[in-house]
């Protein structure tokens, strides 16, 4: 009986599951049917969304491709073989050019490789530069101390605090001063000298000058042991007679209209040492000549360069450096969130440019830009990529891609005067030392996506931030961010940002906020 019942009961229960099932099936067919199609057409839209997108990536690519590949032209045949060369240097044919074209060949810029490190600062290297011989290189950094390395055999043979408060930002060897005679810039504004001597130590440095805003660059006249020239964040370019008692000598305040424009950059041309070239807080490139700057005509300007499409662009476009060529013929500026331009220097006043390089980031800090080669074969840049950049200066093409700092940001690059190499410093607290000895030439790995995201980042930059955009502030808080020097020292920079109301721009040795020569004690 129990079974009949259990029978009975799981015959209904079945029935009931069955019209629940068939229940389901009469109330949802319908519904999971639409259901269905309704997946289907998401699954639909999904892949119309994916096509869309991979179209517009494929159109990005596209416009990348063209946005890279315009403005190129076709590399040049090696002109420098080595074989023959050799051949010819052995038998004393053409030996005494032997050197020159070895550092100007492109075989051995595509074999550049990191040689070594100089360590020795406790903050970011701003500055390099190698004496003319090309036997010493001089460092200078936000630890505020400068070092001059045998960089041969990797050692530091003199170091002494420089004397300035804040970050440095150069310090240049004077010519035919036997090496005895360091200039010095700072953001603090001071404009100093070192005396070092044969000994290996340094006996003092003296403030020569005093701009009231953040001073970035020196200018040496190539033949002159005493003269030279700075330029500062208050658009004042100093010229600086050693010789004189009260050495600094005003020579112009940069202007557009009446506004004054700060200045991070200024360079002599070698082949006519009166004229020189400023770039700062706008788009133009301006020459002056010394012997004639009559600010009441023209603002004492003698010509101007931009790019064309800059003329008139609403983006706050700046020139973080600018340098002329071997022969002064020639001026290439790097542009801010912009590309490299390369200027004919003879050209008329509001002449275009005449090439272009273009595929690294310069936003995040104050980047150099430099010539290599013996002649001005090659452009060399760092990158916020970190990275290191040498175009082919004719055909505008990237010969060599390294990667340059840890720290994502290569600032300052020396070549070597005489031999194929450089020296390269960044937010990384070392100097990089590179040479041609890699075995095989470079196949620029990675190149081409590193360049499109270098692009791609620039121009969302753009789109976000527009004019408000303050490359500026942010350069600060990263240098200050990686800044590590010791408690001391960072009091005195913190003094030293704040000390810039001086009561005369023209620099004297009775104004006060910092002592004028301080005794070096070398280490």
């Amino acid at each position: 009986q129990h079974k009949e019942e259990d029978a009975s009961e799981s015959n209904e229960g079945q029935t009931q599951s069955s019209s629940q099932d068939e229940d389901t099936d009469s109330m949802d067919g319908s519904g999971l049917y639409s259901l269905t199609e309704d997946g289907e057409r998401e699954n639909e839209d999904d892949d119309e969304d994916e096509e869309e997108e991979q179209k517009d990536d494929e159109d990005d690519d596209e416009a990348m491709e063209a946005w890279l590949g315009a403005e190129l032209s076709d590399l040049r045949g090696p002109v420098w073989r080595a074989v023959p060369s050799l051949r010819y240097r052995e038998i004393g044919r053409n030996s005494h050019q032997f050197v020159r074209r070895v550092c100007g060949a492109r075989g051995l810029v595509q074999r550049l490789e990191l040689q070594g490190r100089l360590e020795r600062h406790t903050g970011c290297v701003n500055t390099l530069h190698f004496n003319p011989s090309g036997t010493r290189l001089a460092s200078g950094s936000d630890d505020l101390r400068v070092v001059i390395w045998d960089w041969a055999v990797r050692r530091a043979e003199l170091e002494f605090d420089s004397g300035h408060k804040s970050n440095v930002f150069q310090a240049k060897f004077l010519p035919h001063s036997g090496d005895s005679t360091l200039a010095m810039c700072a953001r603090d504004g001071q404009i100093r000298v070192a005396e070092l001597s044969a000994t290996q130590r340094c006996k003092n440095t003296k403030r020569v000058a005093q701009h009231k805003g953040a001073a970035h660059k020196l200018a040496l006249e190539p033949d002159s042991p005493c003269s030279f020239l700075s330029a500062g964040e208050d658009a004042v370019v100093f010229g600086i007679d050693l010789r004189l008692d009260r050495p600094a000598n005003k020579l112009v305040v940069v202007k557009e209209g009446d506004k004054k424009v700060g200045l991070y950059t200024i360079f002599v041309n070698p082949a006519k040492t009166q004229h020189f070239a400023v770039g700062g807080r706008d788009q133009y490139v301006r020459i002056y000549d010394q012997r004639k700057i009559n600010e009441n005509d023209n603002n004492g300007v003698l010509k101007k360069f931009c790019p064309s499409h800059l003329v008139s662009s609403e983006s706050k476009t700046n020139i973080t450096c600018l340098v002329y060529s071997h022969d002064g013929t020639e001026l290439l500026a790097s542009y801010n969130d912009e590309d490299i331009y390369l200027f004919d220097s003879n050209h008329s006043d509001g002449a275009d440019y005449r090439r272009r390089y273009k595929g690294h980031r310069n936003n995040a800090t104050v980047k150099g830009v430099n010539f290599y080669g013996p002649c001005s074969e090659f452009v060399v840049s760092g990158s916020d990529c970190g990275h290191i950049y040498l175009w082919d200066k004719y055909s505008a093409r990237i010969v060599q891609f390294m990667e340059g700092d840890r720290g994502g940001v290569v600032n300052c690059l020396e070549p070597h005067p005489h031999l194929p190499g450089m020296a390269t410093s960044g937010l990384d607290h070392d100097i990089k030392l590179w040479a041609p000895t890699a075995e095989t030439p470079t196949g620029l790995k990675g190149l081409k996506e590193v360049m499109k995201k270098n692009k791609r980042e620039r121009d969302e930059d753009s789109v976000r931030h527009g004019d408000q955009y303050d490359t500026q502030l942010l350069w600060f808080l990263m240098r200050h961010m990686r800044n590590r020097r010791p408690p001391r020292a960072r009091r005195e920079g913190a003094d030293a940002d704040t000390d810039e109301s001086w009561s005369s721009p023209d620099s004297s040795d009775e104004e006060e906020g910092g002592p004028d020569h301080v005794q070096c004690m070398s280490s």
